[in-house]
Formats: structure tokens, sequence, C-alpha cells
């Protein structure tokens, strides 16, 4: 596990972004595994993506260790920075920050063969990691990008709302199953096993759809403590829909309505319904009718974009039939 003790003035920094450069690595190393062993929605997408040619300088990420140089996949700076403002931040990253990083991480001074270019030669390096980045981006990610940028859209909509009425204690304590919050240690679980203690600096959280349930830890930046979480919305990387469970709230009310019943758990709009569920927006909106109608959706304003939710009737009978619930394979 990896324990990160943050102090008061850290967590009262607490911010979200989103990070296609990120999104972009993430997808490499979803690409090595065996599709076999992936869970739906992610063995479609990795089953489609071993037909593009891997560039050769995108494989550095298959090589390195669990604690890499946060050089080689620098933190967002902004809230939604584009992949190509990433790759430029990567290309231009100062030689002394490289050293320093390389330093940290490898501290018998035996660099690993796949590292060394970024000692000797740093510029030619960086550029040839940004160009295999961008090459990999446009064939493998680009194509699925407008999709996942409207869910993690809406990700940061819904735990920036979270943060903003709840406060980060509620935020950090909602955020992913295998993350857990007891303040003031944030752990996170992982076979990796490091505790880091972050004062005077601030908390940035990043979802990511290609995360596959894994979580990255940026430690080498001293103004931010970055981390990674598993986003809504992978269902949009899938060829065929979700598994169907077999439940009696599915034999109730339909499986369509109970899957949009259960997602509601977790407010939405009809886009980030779609895009979590893989359902075309009609059919989403058409669910959505009969369950407002129905007494046990509720829909409200949140700026410019309408939230649903569940009464509390609609939460009985997710909680009443829960049992069933539990077996569901859709990502959330």
């Amino acid at each position: 596990m990896i324990r990160i003790e943050l102090d008061d003035p850290t967590l009262s920094r607490t911010r979200i972004a989103i990070s296609p450069l990120l999104e972009t690595v993430c997808s490499l190393w979803l690409v090595a595994r065996d599709p076999a062993g992936l869970p739906w929605p992610f063995a479609d997408w990795v089953r489609r993506a071993r037909d593009i040619p891997l560039p050769a300088p995108a494989q550095l990420y298959l090589h390195l260790p669990r604690r890499m140089p946060d050089f080689v996949a620098p933190i967002p700076l902004t809230s939604a920075p584009t992949i190509e403002e990433q790759l430029e931040l990567l290309r231009r990253t100062p030689v002394e920050v490289i050293d320093a990083q390389l330093a940290t991480h490898q501290r018998d001074g035996r660099l690993p063969e796949h590292l060394r270019p970024f000692r000797d030669d740093p510029e030619t390096a960086l550029d040839r990691l940004a160009d295999g980045l961008a090459t990999w981006w446009d064939a493998a990610v680009a194509p699925r990008w407008p999709a996942m940028r409207a869910a993690l859209d809406e990700e940061v909509l819904l735990r920036a709302r979270a943060l903003a009425a709840d406060g980060p204690d509620a935020l950090l304590s909602r955020l992913h199953e295998r993350i857990i919050w007891e303040r003031p240690v944030l752990t996170l679980i992982k076979r990796l096993d490091a505790g880091f203690t972050v004062t005077g600096s601030r908390v940035l959280l990043v979802p990511l759809i290609f995360s596959r349930g894994g979580m990255l830890c940026s430690t080498d930046d001293p103004d931010t403590q970055m981390v990674t979480y598993q986003s809504r919305g992978a269902a949009l990387l899938a060829d065929s829909p979700a598994p169907a469970p077999d439940d009696r709230l599915a034999l109730l009310i339909g499986r369509g309505r109970a899957t949009v019943l259960r997602a509601l758990v977790t407010p939405a709009t009809t886009t980030g319904l779609a895009a979590v569920l893989g359902l075309a927006m009609s059919t989403v909106s058409e669910h959505l009718a009969h369950l407002q109608a129905a007494g046990v959706v509720h829909r409200r304003r949140a700026g410019r974009r309408v939230l649903y939710g569940l009464e509390p009737a609609g939460l009985a009978l997710v909680n009443l039939l829960g049992e069933d619930s539990a077996r569901t394979e859709f990502v959330s």
C-alpha cells in the first residue's frame, strides 16, 4: 500500500484535472496486457488497439519500474490541458529536473539502458518520446477522445460539486473503492509499499478512463501531490454491451432501467450516463423519462447542465435489491 500523510494546508488546496497525456501512457500499459485477462470493457479496446503498430520510443513505458521519474509522465498544469500542450511541456522539461529525478530514483547512479538517453542527450530523447506518444495518440486514443472528454468533464463536474458542497474529506472518502481516506492519511491499495508526508503542497486528483483500476502517485513535484483514479465512463471503450446481470431489479423494471437506476447512485447528466453505460443518448433519455414519471428519479439544474439523481424511493429500490447489483460488471 501507499500511505500519504497530508497536512491541512495541502488538503485545503485539493483540485481536480484531466490529462490526455496520462491517458495515453495508461493506454500503452493496458495494450501490453493479455485481453483474455481483462474485464469488459477494456478487453474490447485492447483487441482492437493491438492491430496498431506501437512506436518504438513509446515502448519506454513498458520497461519502466513501478516507481518511475515524473518527467516521463508530467502532471497537468491546468484543469483541462490539450495533448499538444502536454507534449510540448514534456519536450521542454529542464535538464536540471531530469537530473534531479534520475538521481532520486536511481541513487546508485546505475541507470537502466532505456533511461540513459535522457541523461546523455535529453533534448533528443524528449523529442523522440513526445513524437512517439503523439503517433500513438493519433492512432489509438484520438478516435475515442471526444467521447472520453465528455465523460471526463462529467466526472470533474460531479467531483467538483462534491468538493464545493462537502469539502475535501467527503470527496476523498468517496473517490474509489481502493482509495481509503482516514485523516490525515490517504491510502492507495497497491502492491507497491511506500509512505510519504506532504506539507505545504496541494492535492491534484486526475480521473483516468484507461486506468483499469490502477492508481498513479506522483511525488517528484514539491508543489503538487498527484493521485490518479479510475474514472466512470470506461464503457465507451467497448464494442459490445455490458454482460447482463441476472437480478431482481432487472426482472422488476427491465434491464435497461435497472442499469440506469443503479448508475444514478452517483448523480449524472444524460450525456454522462450514456458514456458510463455505453448506451445511446436516446435510450438513456427514454429510461430517465419513465423513471422520473415513476417518482424514483429527480432532475436538478447545475449551471448549464441537468443532473439526474435518485429520489428516496429509487434509493430504496436499489438498496432493497442491492444483493444482485453487486454482481453488475460495468465500470463506474
